[in-house]
Parts: structure tokens; C-alpha cells; sequence
């Protein structure tokens, strides 16, 4: 099993329970009971709530549980360390909000009015793009949701393995994600040098049935941006990490807050589930900034 630089994982599949092994400098030991193993999207590990049977149509659940947080690529030192650490169950959208969905809120008075620059990234079933944080975040208290954190995040998109991203460890590509590539924005020559993102779920699902969380539009979270997570604490490291403050406001010394996920306009590197990138919350948009709500199981 290949798996990212400066950590590595061993499972032991039996059939009650499985015993896991994370080592990332140090040693760690989970047990979950489960008959499929500690790394599917069924897995239950001990102490979460399991996922509930109706959720809602747009939704997976993410079961609760450890996985690898970050990494340690030394490209990326914002990333560092790569960190074993525990989530709650959670469910989240399995695909990025369209400009339909937000308009609706528009027309509710809950949401402002959010205009692309770009007359091809209007259509209704394209990702909306061109939202502030606050934007996101406005949105998604109106459908009863919340904006994911970062681990939240970067979870659904990984896994449990340390993956690099959603489908594996392959470098992103066109097949696998709208991104950059070959000096080409968004995979076709259509809009080009700008290029544009695509209609949500063009491209595989990831392993909890989630769409484009590598690649098409960068994606809102919850979390304060901390360039070194380590002085960060347990706010950053603990068990449902939120980043500074619990993410909430106002935070002191922090101004900026996390996008994830890549996009259509940048290249594979950016597209790793791992990447971190700042953007303060007020500032106008760029045009491949995006976001997709999330919901602890207490609030669905």
C-alpha cells in the first residue's frame, strides 16, 4: 500500500475486532469492531455515534473516527506534522453548491447576491463561485448546516489511510479531477487562458461517495488559518480539531481562514487533500472559490 511520506499504516484485518496501527512518530493503537475493517466507509470505531439510517438524499455520513491529519512533505511546511487524530461522526454535501441552490437562498433574503466575473460560470448547474466566507457560511445556517472544518474536510476526502487523495495515491489528473493540467485551466480548451470549472460530479466519487474534492473549485472551511499547526494546540491537534479559536470569531492574531480542495485553475499539487491554502474572509473572491455545507449528527 503505498502511502504519503512521513507516516505509514498497518491493518490487521480479522474479523472481530481489527486492530490498526498508525505510526507518525509515534505510536498510536485503535480498535474498532466491526466485520469490514477499520478503512471502508462503513467502519465504526469505539466511542462514535454511528451513522444515523436516513440522512439526506445530498449528504454521506462520514463515521467517526482516526485518521491521518496533514503532512509531511517538506514542499509543504504548512502541512506539517502529519497527525493522527480523532473526528465525530458528521455528514457532509457530496457536492459542491450549485449556483441554483445558493440563488434560492438569494431569493430567501438570507444570502447575498454573488456575481461571477465570467458569463460561462452563471449557469444554474455550475459550482457557485465568487462567495466570501461569510457567504458560505450564511448559506449553510440557512439549510440547517454548517461549513465543515478542515479535518472534517480533509478526512472525507483522504479517508482513513493517508491517502494523498480521494481516489488513491495517482497523481491527480484530468481523468480523475478538473484541474490544471498540461498549462490547460479546467481540462478543455473551452475558455481558455481563464479556462472554467465543470458541472459537479464529472469525475469519480472518492470513497465515501463524496464529488470533487480534489479539483473544480477550492472549497471554504471553517477553520482560522494557522501556518504551523503544531503551536496551534489542541485547537488544531486534538480530538475535533476547528483550528484557533474553534474557528469561531473573533481570533485574535488570525485573519485569514482555509480553503481547500484545489481547483480548476491551479495544478495537481494543489488538488492533494492535504493542501492548505489562506484567503481572508472579506476580501472578494476569486473566481474559483467555492464550498459545499456540512452537518454534525446531532443537527440532521
Amino acid at each position: 500500500m503505498g502511502n504519503e511520506p512521513g507516516y505509514r499504516i498497518f491493518s490487521i484485518s480479522l474479523l472481530f475486532p481489527v486492530f490498526r496501527v498508525s505510526l507518525s512518530g509515534f505510536l498510536l493503537v485503535s480498535i474498532c469492531f466491526t466485520n469490514v475493517g477499520c478503512n471502508g466507509p462503513e467502519a465504526r470505531e469505539g466511542g462514535f455515534t454511528e451513522c444515523p439510517k436516513n440522512i439526506p438524499a445530498d449528504m454521506s455520513c462520514i463515521p467517526g473516527g482516526e485518521f491521518v491529519y496533514g503532512s509531511d512533505d517538506p514542499h509543504w511546511r504548512d502541512e506539517h506534522p502529519a497527525t493522527a487524530v480523532e473526528v465525530s461522526t458528521f455528514l457532509i454535501e457530496k457536492t459542491e453548491v450549485t449556483t441554483a441552490a445558493y440563488q434560492e437562498c438569494v431569493k430567501a433574503g438570507a444570502c447575498k447576491k454573488a456575481i461571477s466575473n465570467y458569463l460561462h460560470m452563471r449557469a444554474q448547474d455550475m459550482p457557485q463561485v465568487k462567495v466570501s466566507w461569510y457567504d458560505a457560511r450564511d448559506y449553510c445556517a440557512w439549510k440547517g448546516r454548517r461549513l465543515p472544518t478542515e479535518a472534517e474536510f480533509e478526512k472525507a476526502s483522504r479517508g482513513t489511510e493517508g491517502n494523498i487523495y480521494p481516489w488513491g495515491n495517482q497523481k491527480a489528473t484530468c481523468e480523475l479531477a478538473v484541474i490544471k493540467e498540461n498549462g490547460i485551466r479546467g481540462c478543455t480548451a473551452d475558455h481558455q487562458p481563464t479556462g472554467s470549472p465543470k458541472v459537479p460530479a464529472t469525475r469519480p466519487a472518492g470513497i465515501y461517495g463524496l464529488f470533487d474534492m480534489s479539483g473544480n473549485v477550492h472549497e471554504w472551511v471553517q477553520d482560522w488559518y494557522a501556518a504551523d499547526r503544531s503551536k496551534c494546540g489542541v485547537d488544531c491537534l486534538g480530538k475535533d480539531p476547528a483550528g484557533p479559536c474553534g474557528g469561531k470569531s473573533p481570533c485574535k492574531g488570525y485573519s485569514e481562514k482555509v480553503v481547500k480542495g484545489g481547483s480548476w485553475y491551479w495544478d495537481a499539487d494543489w488538488a492533494r487533500a492535504a493542501k492548505r491554502r489562506a484567503y481572508r474572509p472579506d476580501n472578494n473572491p476569486p473566481h474559483h472559490f467555492g464550498f459545499r455545507c456540512a452537518a454534525s449528527i446531532s443537527d440532521s
